[in-house]
């Protein structure tokens, strides 16, 4: 198999996990509140990442730079990214959740545009603007619905999981420099996990008493634990693992379609697990989201395409020898 096969099949699997983690999460913050879950979860990871450690002798950059620049990465993707993401899922419906985190990609092409002047061409600024209206139905969706007190509080749920997806998008594209350049993705990933428990467990603290931490992990049932080893195992090492590991292979932009499986994946667990309902603003924010991303990146990967490309050179050069 090709490197680049590959890194599609490992970003696939990535994309089932991530999109069946929205409904996962939802149903375990029955059981476990936000800090508590991630605690618990940071905690799993972290022990697999000491035996990992431990067991490989994987040998650490030394130099205090590499060591910060992984912290950094480390709060950004793990303690900032997912503290948001599971704060949002805590007060929003799983279905509106993986459907917002699907965005991702495209406020990556947008944030690019307006902080770092990268080229956007016309037809992706009217994409972009099209998914973005889309967004804002969706978000909004509570509003035409609900009690004064849940439309709040999904608003809320709502605005955090964007928010999530911002930070997340800087950790990507730093994740996506530093594994070509300092790090192996397992190692980048193992660290993170540590860092997560580290920054994340003194909040825990401070929020709940240690008795009553003891007793929310005595108290949960099975189902609960399954899904936060779940998180920890799969949605957490093994999934940021394949993810680096496929970053170092492929550009940036040739992930973006595995992201807009998440919703594929998440829509039946939602609906015929959790009961969740879709919603007319649901499912006019997705159709006019799905709209905007299909017309910013079809011309996106057909501007970038090698036959494009090499028909531009010829026009310029004449005939290429190849």
């Amino acid at each position: 198999m090709s490197p680049r096969l590959s890194a599609y099949l490992m970003l696939l699997i990535v994309s089932v996990i991530w999109g069946v983690a929205g409904p996962v999460i939802k149903f375990t913050l029955h059981d476990f509140p936000p800090l508590i879950f991630l605690s618990y979860r940071f905690a799993i990871s972290g022990v697999i990442a000491l035996v990992y450690f431990a067991t490989t002798k994987t040998r650490f950059p030394s130099k205090p730079k590499d060591i910060g620049l992984a912290t950094i990465y480390s709060i950004f993707a793990v303690t900032l990214a997912l503290g948001l993401l599971f704060f949002g899922f805590d007060k929003t419906t799983s279905l509106t959740g993986t459907l917002l985190s699907a965005m991702a990609p495209i406020i990556v092409v947008a944030a690019g545009a307006i902080f770092l002047k990268e080229h956007v061409t016309k037809i992706e600024r009217a994409g972009i603007t099209i998914a973005f209206a889309g967004t804002l139905i969706t978000v909004a969706g509570p509003l035409f619905s609900g009690s004064s007190g849940s439309v709040l509080g999904s608003l809320e749920g709502n605005g955090l999981i964007i928010l999530s997806i911002f930070v997340d998008a800087v950790a990507t594209l730093a994740a996506k420099v530093m594994v070509r350049d300092r790090f192996s993705p397992t190692t980048l990933t193992h660290f993170s996990f540590i860092i997560g428990f580290v920054s994340i467990f003194p909040f825990a603290l401070m929020s709940h008493s240690w008795p009553a931490i003891l007793q929310t992990i005595q108290k949960a049932p099975i189902t609960a634990h399954s899904g936060i080893w779940f998180m920890a195992i799969a949605s957490g090492t093994l999934a940021y693992s394949l993810r680096n590991r496929a970053l170092k292979t492929i550009e940036m932009g040739e992930t973006t379609v595995f992201s807009y499986l998440y919703p594929i994946w998440a829509a039946p667990l939602s609906i015929f697990w959790l009961g969740e309902k879709l919603t007319v603003p649901f499912i006019v924010g997705a159709c006019i989201i799905a709209a905007g991303v299909y017309i910013a990146e079809n011309k996106r990967r057909h501007k970038h395409s090698p036959k494009r490309a090499v028909f531009h050179a010829r026009r310029r050069y004449g005939k290429i020898h190849t």
